[in-house]
């Protein structure tokens, strides 16, 4: 079943084997409210890594029971991120969250070889999911928050990640647009040669799973009425299923115009490692770190 909405997705999270998520210093109130939501709705069981006191002392403030989650003590922000990717590692949890904790140290901890959660010559890539009023199906973009100005390999990766998120919520052949500011291929702009070379490379069967056209403005890609006045045909053209586009400052905006002046719904997961990552802004909202721990029990 194809799941059409983040409603649709908490359902189906509700009815699979529940999964188990590792928060890494969940000692602060945002992450705390989000993960006793997810739990309380039966989306996971959780673990939490970080001072015991803090943790206790949180939940005693937002009246939540510290009795439903496992909190493995801990005496830094270094050590329970390291303690939190040792679990993954060992098969304990099935994915990881960021709590009170620098990203950069998270990531670092992640990227660890010894923990093997990242293949070698692995990359990391941030990929949302958007709800929006003015979109008529969800839509899946990359890279709003790791990769800054992705090359041509890891974009052809970050393909991947779109292709198999779009899977995973049960679209069988996931459109995807690779963005650029326009339909033409002009050699002097990076980003439509990418979108040129990743759609022949799916038309040529390199890319598997997904059907990819680009280079595509950012206006055909999302509205069929754009694409028809500019002549644009192709089955992705108002219809993308997934957007991937050409950096980050593009992804960022994309991101927060829609969440912040749109009322659009998000979340957001790191893909690349052995399991999902949460990884959440400090500007997200309780309802999109909700959703991030819902994908991210989806697809783990």
């Amino acid at each position: 079943m194809e799941i059409q909405c983040f409603n649709d997705l908490l359902e189906a999270v509700k009815k699979q084997p529940e999964k188990r998520l590792v928060t890494v210093n969940g000692v602060d109130e945002n992450t705390l409210e989000a993960l006793n939501e997810a739990v309380e709705m039966g989306l996971v069981s959780a673990i939490l890594t970080g001072d015991r006191s803090k943790i206790e002392e949180t939940c005693s403030e937002l009246n939540i029971d510290s009795g439903n989650y496992e909190i493995i003590h801990t005496g830094s922000e270094r050590e329970a991120a390291e303690k939190a990717v040792e679990l993954i590692h060992d098969g304990y949890a099935d994915m990881i969250m960021k709590g009170m904790v620098s990203t950069d140290k998270f990531m670092k901890v992640l990227l660890k070889k010894e923990f093997g959660l990242v293949p070698a010559k692995g990359v990391l890539s941030h990929v949302a999911l958007m709800e929006s009023p003015n979109y008529h199906k969800m839509l899946i973009f990359s890279d709003a928050g790791v990769i800054p100005y992705p090359d041509l390999q890891q974009k052809i990766l970050m393909t991947g990640y779109l292709i198999k998120t779009a899977q995973s919520l049960g679209i069988e052949k996931p459109k995807v647009a690779v963005v650029a500011p326009t339909e033409q291929i002009i050699i002097s702009i990076q980003s439509c040669m990418d979108g040129a070379t990743i759609a022949k490379m799916s038309e040529h069967g390199q890319i598997e799973g997904g059907l990819v056209d680009g280079p595509m403005a950012l206006d055909v890609a999302i509205n069929r009425d754009s694409a028809t006045i500019k002549g644009f045909t192709s089955p992705v053209a108002g219809d993308a299923d997934c957007l991937l586009f050409p950096n980050i400052d593009a992804a960022n905006v994309f991101y927060k115009t829609n969440s912040k002046l749109c009322k659009a719904q998000m979340a957001g997961i790191i893909a690349g490692a052995k399991v999902p990552a949460i990884v959440s802004s400090r500007g997200d909202s309780e309802k999109t770190k909700l959703n991030s721990i819902a994908v991210a029990s989806l697809i783990s």
